[in-house]
């Protein structure tokens, strides 16, 4: 067994920025233009009137200020609600994996690696922009790595899951250095039409080098110290498209076939889970949460970070505690934790201890515990 390092770090950040402002200038223009359409039935009571929507609710509720998006004005159409992302020919690299190229590119800089020192690559995402072949694999070649590459998905959990399979692959020696990439395009399965969640998602794409420690050229990195996982089946957050919506003679429209969730039960329900979990990983290694320099969250909602903190530190943690980027990047599903860890992990010293956390749908958590080299 060899000990492992995350030994560097990659973003690469949409090219558009969406305020909340303008969000719900647009927002605000399709719910009146569905209201009038819709007036004799919203009248009869067959149908609900759409209400409109605020900066203040936004901001109130999540603690986003902006969002980036591969394209702001498809989602400002109050006729269209969605990115206009033009198709692109089999021969073209396809765009998850030109942003994970780009974040790829930024992490071997970091680690003083090279593609083809990559033996293992694996993209983890809430949605894989087509079934097959493999992200991954288009990403590997595009590269120029070797070795082998897969898709996974655990949707907000992807990346912390495949962070453990990467770390579990070095550990044991079937691979030696692993690319983790996670390009979320949350913007293309928001329901933007929908008040209580068009405001939750951006785009962005994260990355991740591991290796083994003792033939790191970096020199530094974060040792890890143990990694953790937990599934348990929950409806609360749910998106059903998939390749059978054709066989079931459904309307692609379909509110289902979008992020859809019970928001307050997600909230009663993950925070206690998400606490216990980092604190029972941390009781295994002989440590304790008050022992810990920094958590690197998954960036869903404030308050759940707020209230996660306070569980594991009986205070409610400090932006130094556990840094928050979901204001500047909104929800960035798998991607959130890694952001917030690519940001704010330089100020730490050697000896200091971090956890990255993300949990999601399924319900899923991952959390890995780090000690800075």
């Amino acid at each position: 067994m060899h000990n492992v390092v995350i030994s560097g770090t990659g973003l690469w950040v949409a090219p558009e920025v969406i305020s909340n402002d303008e969000l719900v200038v647009a927002f605000n223009a399709y719910a009146r233009r569905f209201n009038e359409e819709n007036a004799a039935a919203i009248a009869a009571g067959e149908i609900s009137a759409v209400p409109e929507s605020s900066a203040e609710f936004i901001e109130k509720a999540s603690g986003i200020k902006r969002r980036y998006v591969v394209d702001k004005s498809g989602v400002l159409d109050p006729a269209r609600m969605r990115p206009h992302i033009p198709p692109r020919p089999d021969d073209a690299l396809s765009l998850q994996a030109e942003m994970a190229v780009a974040a790829a590119r930024e992490a071997l800089a970091a680690a003083g690696r090279v593609a083809a020192d990559i033996d293992m690559v694996i993209c983890a995402a809430s949605n894989m922009q087509r079934p097959y072949p493999a992200m991954a694999v288009e990403i590997q070649g595009a590269l120029g790595a070797g070795g082998y590459a897969y898709d996974m998905n655990v949707a907000c959990s992807s990346a912390t899951f495949a962070l453990e399979q990467a770390i579990n692959a070095v550990r044991t020696g079937s691979a030696r250095v692993a690319l983790v990439v996670d390009p979320e395009i949350c913007s293309a399965h928001l329901a933007w039409q929908d008040r209580d969640c068009h405001f939750i998602f951006g785009d962005v794409c994260t990355a991740l080098l591991v290796e083994r420690a003792d033939t790191a050229k970096s020199g530094g990195g974060w040792e890890v110290l143990g990694s953790k996982l937990a599934t348990s089946f929950s409806n609360n957050i749910r998106n059903n498209a998939g390749f059978l919506w054709r066989c079931e003679d459904r309307n692609p429209d379909d509110r289902d076939q979008l992020f859809r969730q019970e928001g307050r039960k997600v909230f009663k329900e993950v925070c206690p889970m998400a606490a216990e979990h980092i604190a029972g990983q941390l009781g295994a290694l002989g440590m304790t949460p008050a022992g810990v320099r920094r958590f690197w969250l998954h960036q869903a909602n404030l308050a759940m970070n707020q209230l996660i903190g306070k569980r594991l530190l009986g205070h409610e943690a400090s932006a130094d505690e556990a840094p928050v980027i979901l204001d500047e990047f909104a929800n960035t599903a798998s991607a959130g934790s890694i952001i917030a860890f690519h940001r704010h992990n330089r100020d730490l010293e050697a000896g200091d201890v971090g956890v990255i956390c993300s949990f999601g749908a399924g319900y899923s958590i991952g959390s890995i515990v780090v000690r800075k080299l």
